[in-house]
């Protein structure tokens, strides 16, 4: 008996080439109902009716078609299974093979605030989850296609099988189908909610729920992980240790951010230029540092700031081995991300048992793409990644003294972190190592008597990057009394002059960026 593929699609797009390969390619016989079979049939392809195949009419307007014995047995009986064979024996119901189907437009129907709550109703799906679902559970012998983006690497994998879908696809697909499903039934609860004058979130429609969250950032506000599977932080694994909280997770999306300055991989398609290693509390780095290998960039980083690193998050961007875990078990921390770890290294952290151990594979860094969204009051903000690469070949000197070789090579290393610090933001540093930061300032002199304060006597020698820049003198000439020597910042002040014949005064060094770093 020649295969049968079931389709059943809302999204007519590229269905047609779809139905035309399966039939004409492998072999398929065709089933479908209402819409989709009218334009199979219009493009010249033999189509069997789903009435015609259970026997049983559409009724109720069509809002039972696909609901039928004929139709979820064929979908969900497994083969080889004796009993399953005998009950398809006795009902004549054929097999099949794949499933094609989308569902309904009800987000699409629902976008349109002068929608009725009947028409809303009516464009709730359920033959169609009701078969993605089925198919879904039962991958092992049945493929389902949810989405037309999908149809092309279907054809592939069918081609390279010679008609046949490998079981790691069909699982992929499977994932997926349920993964429809899901932000399908959270799009509709969430309009209910919304009709019913209850708070709702509606751009989170299409992100489905990973985890309810012990509590938000403070213990009496409620909150969920809402995140896509394949992408960023919803596809990484926690190898060990306590629950993720909220503030967890914006710790670690920080430290992830300021340590990718440094490169994140390991080898092949992602090499690390310089291996790093990040210190965050509170969102804000208080240790950021690079040296010859994981193990020294964070002892380096680690001991930037020490008192502030004690229940801090640590982002490494290389794989982390025996040595490394070693130094992260000599200080309390609550997480820990990098891109891999050795077994040795597990071993070792496995003696820390509530600290929170994550892998987070390059690819899937990649994957979540390069939108910065922030929720405020009833919307959202969506802006680029502040992540451009930086160019010091841009940059003007505007002392009359030039940097020199190291002082550049510190100002670069200075500039990289501080678009990572909570504006007002200042950056102390030296020889690949933050040595002072001042974060969330109201005032950039304050931000920078913290800077400055926290490095001490390690100040003199070392330079200072600002994320905006000096609306007045005060800031260089505090620099430079704690002994600085050159200035990153982007200028743009009706003042800049005045900073700059400070330098000149002090024999500072300036250097001016072109391009502003804020953060809030």
């Amino acid at each position: 008996m020649a295969p049968i593929a079931l389709l059943s699609v809302s999204d007519k797009q590229g269905v047609v080439p779809l139905a035309e390969a399966l039939h004409r390619i492998y072999g398929f016989q065709l089933l479908s109902s209402g819409g989709t079979a009218k334009v199979l049939e219009g493009a010249g392809l033999p189509v069997t009716r789903v009435a015609e195949h259970t026997g049983a009419p559409e009724i109720l307007g069509g809002r039972v078609k696909t609901l039928h014995p004929r139709v979820h047995g064929g979908i969900l009986a497994m083969r080889g299974d004796a009993a399953h064979e005998v009950d398809l024996q006795q009902q004549q119901i054929p097999l099949i093979d794949v499933v094609v189907v989308n569902l309904y437009p009800f987000r699409e129907t629902v976008a349109n605030p002068q929608v009725s709550w009947e028409n809303a109703i009516e464009n709730i799906d359920i033959g169609g989850p009701a078969m993605v679902r089925a198919a879904a559970k039962n991958h092992a012998h049945v493929a389902v296609l949810t989405r037309p983006d999908q149809y092309d690497k279907f054809l592939a994998v069918l081609a390279d099988g010679m008609g046949e879908v490998d079981s790691k696809h069909r699982r992929e697909l499977a994932l997926e189908a349920f993964e429809h499903t899901a932000a399908y039934d959270v799009a509709i609860s969430r309009w209910m909610k919304g009709q019913l004058a209850e708070a709702a979130s509606p751009w989170l429609e299409a992100l489905p729920l990973k985890q309810k969250l012990r509590y938000g950032e403070n213990p009496h506000q409620q909150a969920a992980w809402y995140s896509a599977p394949k992408q960023g932080w919803g596809s990484a694994m926690q190898l060990q240790g306590k629950e993720l909280s909220t503030n967890n997770l914006l710790d670690l999306e920080a430290a992830l951010a300021t340590v990718r300055e440094f490169g994140y991989g390991m080898d092949g398609a992602h090499p690390v230029a310089q291996h790093a290693a990040v210190v965050v509390k509170h969102t804000n780095p208080c240790g950021v540092a690079i040296g010859n290998n994981v193990a020294s960039a964070l002892n380096r980083a680690l001991d930037a700031d020490r008192v502030s690193a004690f229940g801090g998050i640590v982002a490494l961007n290389g794989l982390v081995d025996a040595a490394t875990a070693r130094e992260l078990t000599s200080l309390f921390v609550e997480c820990v991300v990098a891109p891999g770890f050795e077994p040795e290294a597990r071993e070792i952290l496995a003696s820390k048992a509530n600290l929170r151990v994550l892998e987070l594979a390059p690819a899937a860094v990649d994957a979540a793409g390069r939108d910065h969204i922030r929720s405020i009051l009833g919307g959202v903000l969506v802006q680029d990644q502040d992540d451009q690469l930086i160019d010091p070949t841009a940059w003007t000197v505007v002392s009359k003294r030039l940097p020199t070789s190291g002082e550049n090579e510190d100002l670069t290393f200075a500039w990289r972190l501080v678009r990572h610090v909570r504006s007002n933001a200042i950056v102390v540093a030296r020889a690949g190592q933050s040595l002072g930061v001042g974060a969330g300032q109201m005032n950039r002199v304050g931000a920078a008597r913290l800077a400055l304060e926290a490095a001490g006597d390690q100040a003199r020698g070392a330079v200072l990057a600002s994320d905006g820049f000096f609306p007045f003198d005060d800031t260089v000439r505090l620099a430079a009394n704690h002994g600085i020597s050159a200035v990153i910042q982007p200028g743009g002040s009706k003042r800049d002059g005045d900073s700059v014949a400070v330098c000149d005064e002090l024999d500072l060094a300036m250097v001016l960026t072109g391009k502003r770093h804020f953060l809030h």
